[in-house]
């Protein structure tokens, strides 16, 4: 029997899974984490909105009801190309074809006081450790008497206007407007600034026009300072910089500016393209190494002239290309060149309020909310966790209240009391 390895089970990596569980192969899934996380949602789960276990799904709960597949927890450290093996933190383990789908990382362009300072959200704990940040910040800032300090504590800078910038900031100012406004009656609400930051003179740059303009108006109305032509260059703990020379105090600088391969992509002897994604040809696999795909993030595709885009959408076909690819070949068939179909993309602005473009069709407003709700319970793994996010959805749109306002991590060391 022969044996297909998949590295990473995001997005690709369950497609390609899916595919090849029950046709003959014996299928190892390999991942640093032994669950599925759901990406899209990180931006809830940092603002209150969803609690962390409901948009992450157990691996093996998954593989178990695949034929043939196997699990296992481990940290791939890179790729023996020649010997067919991959070199685990375990020990190598050898293959017949494999499907690296290891993702992507948060790109800071070489400014290391960005990647010093500034928030992201790849990962689970990422978007916990945001959340206790701005709950915090809040609790600090009811016993702060220097008004100036407070303004800085309640000032959250947000970089990036793409789709994790516009929904992680309509969802910050609609928690802080319509939750700890409540919570916290001792804080006047005209304190606290959510800025939104992006370089260019646009925001969700793959919507047209109308629907860009229609989120900037939208953004600013629900409160979020949209700042467009403004680079951010620099950060320290208590401040942001940008290319201007203006200084924002804040504690909270969230970036969401850019992402690259992630770190496999590296240790791999293969031609990079930019942003350290490997090159591939037409037919998803590594030049010299047709048992070899490399697909989602870490993929450098390039279709008519241009490159596609580092989204969950693209990481999905491809892996199910890849796997149909791999069957094809044990049945002596070629596959035509991968082609990616793009069925549109959409982003949320908060609660009834979003921006959706597909087949020719502009949607804004509650219409492209209700399409931007149905596609992600759609996507998301497992009935529990629709249920849950249902629920949840449900109770912030008819209450306003976000019950998963929690601050579960704090600063090491015994408490300091003042007896004076």
């Amino acid at each position: 029997m022969k044996r297909v390895i998949i590295v990473g089970m995001g997005f690709g990596g369950i497609r390609a899974a899916k595919e090849l569980a029950g046709k003959g192969m014996e299928v190892f899934l390999l991942d640093r984490n032994n669950y599925h996380l759901f990406q899209p949602l990180l931006y809830q789960v940092a603002t209150a909105a969803l609690e962390q276990e409901s948009i992450a799904y157990p691996i093996r709960a998954m593989a178990r009801r695949w034929p043939d597949t196997r699990f296992r927890l481990t940290e791939v450290c890179g790729v023996d190309l020649e010997g067919k093996r991959v070199l685990t933190s375990e020990g190598p383990l050898g293959y017949d074809y494999l499907i690296v789908s290891a993702g992507s990382e948060t790109n800071y362009f070489g400014m290391t006081s960005i990647a010093e300072h500034a928030y992201d959200l790849k990962k689970l704990e990422d978007a916990e450790k945001l959340r206790n940040q701005i709950l915090g910040l809040f609790e600090r800032a009811v016993k702060e008497n220097d008004p100036d300090k407070r303004k800085a504590m309640l000032t959250f800078v947000v970089v990036g206007g793409g789709p994790t910038g516009v929904e992680f900031s309509g969802s910050l100012v609609e928690l802080v407007r319509y939750v700890l406004a409540k919570d916290y009656p001792e804080l006047s609400i005209t304190e606290c600034r959510v800025m939104l930051v992006e370089a260019s003179n646009a925001i969700l740059v793959s919507q047209p026009e109308n629907l860009r303009q229609y989120a900037v108006e939208r953004l600013r109305r629900m409160g979020v300072e949209v700042l467009l032509n403004t680079a951010v260059i620099d950060a320290a703990p208590e401040h942001v910089v940008f290319k201007d020379g203006t200084v924002i105090p804040t504690h909270t600088l969230f970036w969401s500016a850019g992402v690259k391969a992630a770190p496999l992509a590296g240790a791999l002897d293969l031609p990079k393209a930019g942003g350290g994604r490997i090159k591939v040809k037409p037919d998803l696999t590594v030049e010299g190494h047709p048992d070899v795909y490399i697909v989602g993030d870490m993929a450098c595709c390039q279709q008519d002239g241009a490159v596609l885009p580092m989204v969950a959408p693209v990481a999905m076909q491809m892996g199910g290309y890849a796997a149909k690819s791999i069957l094809a070949k044990q049945s002596d068939r070629e596959l035509p060149p991968f082609r990616y179909h793009d069925k549109g993309s959409m982003a949320t602005i908060g609660r009834s309020s979003a921006v959706a473009s597909a087949f020719g069709f502009h949607l804004s407003g509650i219409l492209a909310w209700m399409a931007w709700l149905g596609l992600h319970l759609m996507y998301l793994v497992g009935f529990r966790n629709r249920i849950l996010i249902i629920m949840n959805w449900a109770w912030y749109y008819f209450f306003h209240e976000r019950q998963v306002r929690l601050i579960t991590m704090k600063e090491a060391g015994p408490p300091q009391c003042n007896w004076k």
